[in-house]
């Protein structure tokens, strides 16, 4: 499985992105560089591991892939946004993503920055509209307001930016990573479980190894930034430590770093027993995200 693993994710996303395309055409009249800049950040290819995460919990709490497919949507457009106001100026200030031009670059940045608002909205807009009650409604938003929010992804993005006038220190490193990239790991996780009516039991557990997942995803980040090339990433190598930024590899240098991530990964498969072969995709998941090279 972890072999094959990387193909299994290409065939999702294959599939996802058709049905993202379609929840990314209005059905009222847009101004049309609003809907294009939309459809240029959030359609552009990417590895799609989020959608991922709340299609597969949503199954193994006994829903299916169509239960989970508003979610996933909702939860891919929230990572959308949050790519396209890191890449503004004010920001990380970067030119590339994903071997594109940054959105502000494609178009500009007021654009940019309306069609992240855009796409934040329009996520929980998915949510309300699609689930099968208004309680479970209710229960998805909260779930990924906590992911996103003052709280989660973007008060990690906050402390990300302030980090960079500190000296480095593993604590606020950890910090960020648990914020700004593991906490919408975890609301994947959590709400693919709710969309597939699954108990709380199961949402905590999911939500556990989600948690860990986004850590490991995150540290083997910080390598790649000091390890790869921008033709492999798609995107600008070594900002990190040029902007000061609290990444692993800063603190505690690269071997040290790589041992933390599979400990992470190895964290987050252990939140897995509960759930037997049927999960070994998502072990395999883990795996892959500490060996990548993009």
């Amino acid at each position: 499985m972890a072999d094959s693993f990387p193909q299994c994710l290409e065939d999702f996303a294959a599939g996802f992105d058709r049905r993202l395309e379609e929840y990314l055409t209005p059905a009222g009249d847009v101004v049309p560089e609003l809907v294009g800049a939309i459809r240029y950040a959030a359609l552009s290819p990417g590895k799609r591991i989020r959608p991922y995460l709340v299609t597969r919990c949503c199954e193994l709490a006994g829903g299916t892939a169509v239960d989970a497919e508003p979610a996933a949507a909702a939860v891919e457009c929230v990572h959308a946004f949050s790519l396209i106001h890191d890449d503004l100026p004010a920001m990380d200030d970067d030119d590339l993503r994903r071997g594109r031009p940054t959105c502000h670059k494609k178009f500009d940045e007021a654009t940019a920055i309306l069609a992240g608002d855009a796409l934040v909205v329009l996520a929980f807009e998915l949510l309300a509209s699609h689930a099968a009650d208004q309680a479970l409604a209710a229960r998805m938003i909260l779930a990924l307001a906590g992911g996103a929010g003052w709280e989660g992804m973007i008060g990690g993005q906050m402390a990300d930016m302030q980090g960079q006038s500190k000296p480095p220190t593993l604590t606020l490193a950890k910090y960020i990573h648990e914020r700004k990239t593991a906490s919408l790991f975890e609301s994947s996780c959590r709400i693919g479980v709710m969309a597939g009516h699954g108990d709380a039991d199961t949402v905590a557990a999911c939500g556990r190894f989600g948690q860990r997942l986004g850590r490991a995803f995150q540290i083997a980040d910080d390598l790649l930034d000091v390890t790869s090339t921008a033709d492999t990433l798609g995107k600008e190598v070594g900002k990190d430590a040029g902007a000061g930024k609290q990444t692993f590899p800063k603190c505690v240098g690269i071997r040290r770093s790589r041992a933390a991530a599979t400990d992470e990964a190895n964290a987050a498969i252990t939140e897995l027993k509960v759930f037997g072969p049927e999960a070994d995709d998502l072990r395999a998941l883990a795996q892959y995200v500490v060996d990548r090279n993009y």
